[in-house]
């Protein structure tokens, strides 16, 4: 009975070891596990900012674009603060990416390791108790069957010598070996005895230290250690929730940023900013006077210089009579796009104005700029004027030569477009100004045909050839009325008589005619004059019987015939 009330004392035990071997085991599972999720969480922090970073840039204004000139309106400034908030906003996802891994999943890969080496020392000890307690027992039993054996053995021994004693036939010697032999065995049972007796007492000396002190005291460690893991993985939890909290005040921050950029997003200071920037600085056309009808008199046609129909983007009318094709210029689409001539004749004066200014400016930078290198190049002259040892003066005058000839290269191409700058600024219109009307010039031909010439100023001849129209200071308006007093009222009725050659003229630039009334001529052709230029600017040719349009003077080099009226060679 108490061989199988220990064994099931060792067997209850051993399976106490086994199910808490089991679920720390499973304890350092979970930590494992929970390591790993701050662990992807992190990465999926880092993965974020990084493609918020990436979309911040992706959408920064590019430089030397027309992104970046926008940033004069509000609402492009919001959004580049929009943006810069975010790209800050990324960064703290990154210190939510950067503290988790070194609040978190650092420690608890140390804990880990820790663990794992507690753990395995209190099994150990738990182990070699256990075992300890078993050798105990056997060395018990031992002691006991040696014990029960000398037992019997001196029973043998002494039934042998009292039959040995009692038989008259056994000799005397014989008898006193039997005594002999019991007495020993007697005292060899009396030894395992005392051998039992002390396994005996050590063995429950042993086992209720084993039960009362070692196996409570593994199992106390054991559940301490399991405290303290459930207890740091709290505390992870807390940590994980803390890393947030923590930029939160700075996320708040970011999107104060972002509400105060909407909120200083102006809509009447942008629309001032795009009429600033396309201002043209036409002067409106004045007021369109009455003109009576009377018999055997024409009905004049009376233009302003500033009309609509004479403004920028509008060509000269063809002199086949019908009616005028004014187009309003503020939405009339410029045909001649590019970079334009170098005086900038192809914008409105306004806007010319501004880009030649601007212009200006930035030849002053950079006459600032040589200036500054002049008078570093001229101090350390000085110097090594004073110590030849440092240097040769006269290295540093082909340096001082380039910078002389820099700076007076510049200027003149400051005093040029100073002087575009006063053309442009002479010909804008004040606002004190009031609107001004004048009436065309007539002049009859002949009784049959009627010519109708709206004549489109031109600027100025740019070096590269290009032209562009723009608003004429004069609008001469040639009409010829039948004396007849049949005709319509429009005047579409009259049929156009072929104007005589006046001369002839070679084109020196390419033009485009793009606008109407004009004609398209090629570097180095040849055409005929049929009506020259009246002080407008332009110059009225025939390429053919059929083919005729106006060209800018200066385009052309002409050739009167010595018999027109104010013969003379225009180039």
């Amino acid at each position: 009975m108490m061989e199988e009330r220990m064994g099931d004392c060792w067997s209850y035990t051993k399976d106490q070891f086994d199910n808490l071997e089991k679920h720390t085991q499973s304890g350092i599972e979970f930590v494992e596990r929970y390591t790993k999720f701050v662990k992807e969480r992190s990465e999926i922090e880092i993965n974020y900012a990084k493609q918020i970073r990436n979309l911040s840039k992706k959408y920064q204004p590019k430089k030397n674009s027309r992104e970046e000139e926008e940033n004069k309106y509000t609402s492009c400034r919001a959004f580049l603060s929009t943006l810069n908030e975010l790209n800050d906003y990324a960064g703290q996802h990154e210190v939510i990416a950067e503290n988790l891994t070194s609040q978190i999943i650092a420690e608890l890969s140390r804990y880990l390791t820790e663990l794992k080496a507690e753990r395995k020392s209190h099994f150990h000890d738990g182990r070699k108790a256990q075992q300890h307690i078993e050798s105990s027992w056997k060395q018990l039993e031992a002691s006991k069957r040696r014990f029960e054996r000398d037992c019997k053995e001196a029973d043998r021994a002494q039934q042998y010598f009292e039959r040995m004693d009692a038989d008259i036939n056994v000799t005397k010697a014989d008898v006193e070996k039997a005594r002999q032999q019991a007495q020993m065995r007697h005292q060899m049972a009396a030894d395992s005895k005392t051998e039992y007796s002390n396994f005996l007492t050590k063995f429950n000396q042993e086992q209720n230290e084993h039960y009362h002190t070692l196996i409570p005291n593994i199992f106390q460690k054991l559940q301490e250690m399991e405290e303290r893991r459930i207890e740091r993985v709290g505390m992870s939890m807390k940590t994980y929730a803390e890393v947030d909290r923590e930029v939160l005040p700075i996320v708040g921050k970011c999107l104060d940023g972002m509400t105060k950029a909407a909120e200083s997003i102006e809509p009447k200071t942008d629309s001032k900013q795009v009429v600033e920037s396309y201002k043209s600085g036409f002067e409106p056309p004045g007021e369109v006077e009455f003109e009576d009808y009377g018999p055997g008199q024409s009905m004049k046609r009376t233009v302003s210089e500033t009309s609509l129909s004479n403004s920028r983007g509008e060509a000269k009318e063809r002199p086949s009579g019908g009616k005028s094709k004014g187009k309003l210029w503020p939405f009339i689409k410029n045909k001649n796009k590019g970079s334009g001539p170098e005086d900038f004749s192809h914008l409105p004066p306004e806007q010319r104005r501004k880009k030649l200014q601007a212009k200006i400016d930035d030849f002053n930078k950079d006459i600032q700029k040589e200036m500054d290198q002049k008078d570093a190049l001229t101090k350390m002259k000085g110097v090594y004027e004073k110590n030849p040892q440092m240097g040769d003066p006269a290295s540093v005058d082909p340096r001082l030569v380039e910078i002389a000839m820099n700076i007076e290269k510049i200027q003149s191409e400051v005093q040029k477009f100073e002087g575009w700058l006063a053309e442009v600024e002479g010909r804008l219109p004040s606002k004190s100004d009031p609107p001004r009307r004048q009436s065309g010039l007539y002049e009859t031909q002949n009784s049959n045909s009627t010519t109708v010439g709206n004549n489109c100023a031109q600027d100025r001849e740019s070096p590269d050839g290009s032209y562009t129209e723009e608003q004429s200071s004069e609008t001469q308006v040639k009409v010829a009325i039948a004396n007849t007093p049949e005709f319509d009222d429009e005047f579409d009725d009259g049929d156009e008589e072929t104007l005589p050659t006046i001369g002839t003229c070679k084109a020196i630039y390419q033009f485009e005619g793009h606008n109407e009334g004009t004609i398209s001529v090629t570097e180095g052709e040849l055409l005929y004059v049929i009506e020259e230029d009246k002080g407008d600017g332009w110059t009225r040719v025939r390429r053919n019987e059929e083919e005729e349009g106006y060209v800018p003077t200066s385009y052309v080099e002409v050739f009167l015939e010595p018999n027109a009226k104010g013969a003379m060679t225009y180039i």
